[in-house]
């Protein structure tokens, strides 16, 4: 299975600075991205927003329902899932969030359960059917828990019953996390904005690189 790497914003700034690059996937949003966006989470806003997501190439975009209770999240799940096909209905995996999510999977909606923080938690999302499940890595670390080991843990109950819900990996703190969890089958993450450009860092390369346009330019 590929790799799949998201930008988690709602800023529509980092989406055209980055999607071209042919590096993402898609784009993840939650309410919380929308507020740090100063967008408002309605669903006139999510419409546009998935809008301006697909006119920039994206192959899925996942979009966060919002509600105190079941039926609220099942309501605005539908909304959101009529956005298009290109569109997974994200679902905090409480009581609440899970039953929404039986119901909307229930209708072939896809769904991403988020805000993973515990082994169980994933195996409630296989047992629902969701396409994804989130763990947050840095913040079970920030929690006191060991969010990589926890992780691991995740992928080898997904891969040991073949089940081809996927783990997006949220809540990065470091992008060597990304290379160090792909040795154990982890292979989706969603990353900050503030992450992307350390995806090329390496004191080696600039160097390197600086070496090749001083030779294109002919000096010694």
């Amino acid at each position: 299975m590929s790799l799949r790497l998201y930008i988690d914003s709602a800023d529509i700034n980092d989406w055209e600075a980055w999607l071209p690059s042919g590096m993402f996937y898609g784009v993840t949003t939650n309410p919380k991205l929308l507020e740090r966006a100063n967008l408002p989470c309605t669903l006139p806003q999510l419409e546009a927003l998935a809008k301006h997501a697909l006119t920039l190439g994206v192959t899925e975009i996942h979009m966060q329902t919002f509600g105190e209770s079941a039926e609220a999240m099942i309501r605005n799940g539908e909304a959101i899932a009529q956005l298009g096909p290109k569109v997974l209905v994200k679902v905090p995996i409480t009581r609440e969030g899970a039953f929404a999510a039986s119901k909307l999977i229930a209708q072939g909606i896809p769904v991403t359960v988020t805000a993973v923080y515990a082994t169980h938690q994933v195996a409630t999302a296989m047992a629902l059917g969701a396409h994804y499940a989130a763990p947050y890595l840095g913040r079970m670390d920030e929690n006191g828990r060991d969010g990589h080991a926890a992780v691991i843990a995740m992928q080898r109950m997904i891969t040991a019953l073949g089940d081809e819900m996927r783990l997006l990996v949220a809540s990065l703190r470091h992008i060597s996390d990304i290379p160090a969890l792909m040795q154990h089958g982890v292979n989706t993450f969603t990353l900050a904005p503030s992450l992307l450009p350390r995806m090329f860092d390496d004191p080696a390369t600039e160097a390197a690189a600086a070496e090749f346009e001083r030779a294109a330019r002919g000096e010694r």
